[in-house]
């Protein structure tokens, strides 16, 4: 595979991440359990937002199509999206959503860390802002993990509960394929796998604090990369994408 096409469909697939997860974690504002968080959360998906219209723009120039940060983000079907599955999924309740969180900014902060030796100096230079953002991620969903899980009976069950059903798309972080093993052999970009021993003991001193134990995932579900999405997506970009669609060019 040719260096600037394997940049391109990494570019997509980070931005996607984030956009995808930035309006999910948006989905809170003016619902959150707590004033503090009501302000939190917006501000949490505006790093992911920003990250991603710089990686979408980015994506633009190595594309060299004429295609800017608006129509990657807007105007491509759910089928061209390569974000991870965990990302999509639905908020469900507190819990499931801080965990959801933990787990992605657990992969991303030693993820843009390696990044910002990056050969690219465009995206080093992206990594080097996004990895403080990460790094306040983790501590703040990591400390709502712990006093979900190590909380009453009732948060703690949720708490349990949100493992059982986002451990399954943990995998995808790491998996690797011809794209990554390009950007990688031309020091672009992080192996994905090498990241997963950090990852690990991130997940672990947390869960240690939150009593909270990491089961074993026999059916890992994955396929996001490739684009294979549930209908979740499908919804959410639906309402993403509306104002783009019904007025196509429409600018501010």
């Amino acid at each position: 595979m040719e260096i600037r096409d394997a940049l391109f469909r990494q570019l997509l697939r980070l931005a996607d991440d984030c956009l995808v997860l930035g309006h999910r974690v948006s989905e809170w504002c003016g619902h959150a359990p707590i004033l503090e968080e009501d302000m939190a959360m917006p501000n949490m998906a505006l790093d992911l937002i920003g990250q991603a219209r710089s990686l979408y723009a980015y994506a633009g120039e190595v594309e060299g199509k004429g295609r800017g940060e608006d129509d990657l983000a807007y105007l491509r079907s759910d089928r061209e999206y390569g974000n991870l599955l965990l990302v999509e999924r639905p908020n469900g309740d507190f819990a499931q959503t801080m965990l959801r969180q933990l787990y992605f900014a657990a992969f991303m902060e030693p993820y843009w860390r390696e990044a910002q030796a990056s050969a690219d100096e465009t995206l080093a230079g992206i990594a080097g802002k996004a990895v403080k953002e990460m790094a306040y991620h983790i501590r703040h969903a990591g400390e709502w993990v712990i006093r979900m899980g190590d909380g009453t009976e009732e948060s703690a069950q949720r708490m349990a509960d949100a493992v059982e059903a986002l451990a399954p798309y943990t995998d995808e972080l790491f998996e690797t394929d011809t794209v990554t093993q390009t950007l990688v052999a031309a020091g672009l970009a992080p192996d994905p796998a090498s990241l997963r021993a950090e990852w690990d003991r991130t997940i672990d001193m947390v869960f240690s604090e939150a009593r909270l134990t990491s089961p074993e995932v026999r059916y890992p579900q994955t396929g996001g990369r490739a684009g294979l999405h549930g209908e979740d997506l499908g919804h959410l970009l639906s309402d993403l994408q509306y104002m783009q669609r019904t007025y196509p060019g429409l600018n501010w």
